[in-house]
């Protein structure tokens, strides 16, 4: 009865690496997607025309952001 246990758990420890190994196949495909490709970066300068953005707003977007950090 021990050696069918410990058969099992080997069996469990063989499909567990079989799956970490599939994440791992996982996660590099698709940082291979989303690495860079070279194309030209977009510029949002200019997107949002004729809005002024003051140092208040700058401040309060920092104490929004920064709020449970204490900064």
């Amino acid at each position: 009865m021990k050696h069918a246990a410990a058969k099992s758990t080997v069996d469990m420890l063989h499909k567990i690496e079989a799956i970490e190994k599939e994440v791992m196949d996982l996660k590099l495909s698709v940082l291979s997607k989303l690495a860079p490709s070279g194309k030209k970066v977009i510029s949002l300068k200019g997107i949002v025309k004729g809005v002024e953005i003051t140092e208040q707003d700058i401040s309060n977007a920092k104490k929004s952001l920064y709020s449970k950090v204490g900064i």
